[in-house]
């Protein structure tokens, strides 16, 4: 059992005037309480130890003791995903990166609690165990590991809410929030932030650019190239990340005018804003191929993107849009379909950017620049300033 003690101070004497009425007294009896200045009463709670997170986190700290074999770490934070696919996109990421830095240990974590339980509970038929970032941090920090660098990498692709998330749980892990690490080895440990595929407005979009047209470009030389990516709603745009979609697309269009970014969250940025600018450029038929522009090709890219859906259509009446502009219940593919394009499974690139190693390449940069700069100093972000 752990013992808690908390201190309750009364900073003022208080006097307590109680009236105490009663049907058989028909006189007001009065009694003063007074509370001495600044009492200090000792609570102690018992907590048990053996409790679920409790077990969990021994089970992420027995996994990192078992596996240490440097004195510093890189943890990759990813969304998550469910897709044998997408594991395999990680696995092949890790590999990427223990080649990339030998002197490291690398592990993997997810920050979606929805995709930890589905991946460990073998959902599409295989169990995989992917912690959230908190319990690799405490892991790290534990009496027998207490790694002396420790990198954190986002696999996010803009820096938007899922970075910042990445970001506070450095920030929690760093200013030992729940006061149950050692605060002599947090003074002295050397922490790194690795920033999103996107950070940069300029370089970073540029870099992805010309690996994505270096791809794809012969498709775009007679066809469409629709990018797919996730995006944030208006309210969840943080730092308007966003932009980095828009900003991608003009400077693919440099390369060909028949490169389009569209995402499942932008507003204004739907699959159903995409068709309007590819009217507006004069493309009103001709084959569409898409791909996701996500870290991996997880539900989003087999669903959303290059799914059978298209409950929206009716025959002789079309689509019938959402308040926001976004046709709902119909997937790129069928979308494009029944508007006239050539657009069917022959056209769905399903290949999630960390399986493209010269774009992976791009994160790994990221790493190095980090491992290369300062110590990260927490108490201010890494996000962009536009």
């Amino acid at each position: 059992m752990k013992k808690i003690k908390y201190f309750v101070m009364a900073f003022a004497a208080v006097c307590l005037t109680m009236g105490l009425a009663s049907c058989e007294k028909e006189k007001e009896v009065e009694k003063i309480v007074e509370v001495p200045v600044e009492t200090e009463v000792e609570v102690v709670v018992e907590v048990p130890q053996d409790n679920n997170w409790s077990r969990y986190q021994k089970a992420v700290t027995d996994h990192v003791k078992a596996n240490k074999k440097n004195k510093k770490v890189i943890l990759l934070v990813a969304f998550g995903c469910t897709w044998e696919q997408g594991f395999n996109a990680f696995d092949t990421t890790i590999d990427a990166y223990k080649n990339a830095f030998a002197g490291y240990d690398v592990f993997l974590s997810y920050s979606s609690a929805i995709c930890i339980n589905r991946a460990a509970a073998g959902e599409n038929g295989v169990s995989r165990n992917y912690y959230a970032p908190p319990f690799w941090l405490n892991a790290f920090a534990a009496e027998g590991v207490q790694y002396e660098e420790i990198v954190v990498q986002s696999l996010q692709v803009i820096p938007g809410e899922e970075y910042t998330r990445v970001i506070n749980y450095i920030k929690d892990f760093a200013n030992n929030a729940n006061g149950d690490l050692d605060d002599a080895y947090l003074a002295g440990v050397t922490l790194k932030l690795g920033v999103p595929l996107l950070q940069d407005a300029e370089e970073d979009v540029k870099s992805v650019a010309k690996e994505l047209d270096a791809l794809y470009g012969d498709k775009a030389a007679n066809a469409v190239v629709a990018f797919m990516g996730h995006g944030n709603p208006d309210e969840y745009d943080t730092y308007k990340a966003n932009v980095r979609y828009t900003e991608l697309e003009t400077e693919l269009q440099k390369y060909s005018k028949n490169y389009f970014v569209g995402t499942v969250d932008m507003m204004d940025n739907f699959k159903t804003n995409v068709y309007a600018r590819m009217v507006a450029a004069g493309i009103t038929s001709g084959k569409v191929y898409c791909t996701p522009l996500m870290s991996i090709d997880g539900d989003h890219g087999h669903n959303d993107m290059a799914g059978d859906d298209d409950d929206n259509w009716q025959e002789g009446v079309g689509f019938t849009p959402n308040e926001e502009g976004e046709v709902e219940d119909t997937s790129w593919k069928m979308y494009f379909h029944h508007l006239g394009y050539e657009c069917d499974n022959s056209t769905m690139i399903e290949y999630g950017l960390l399986e493209l190693p010269k774009i992976r390449q791009i994160w790994i940069n990221h790493t190095q620049d980090a491992i290369n700069g300062a110590p990260l100093e927490y108490y201010h972000s890494k996000n962009p300033e536009e």
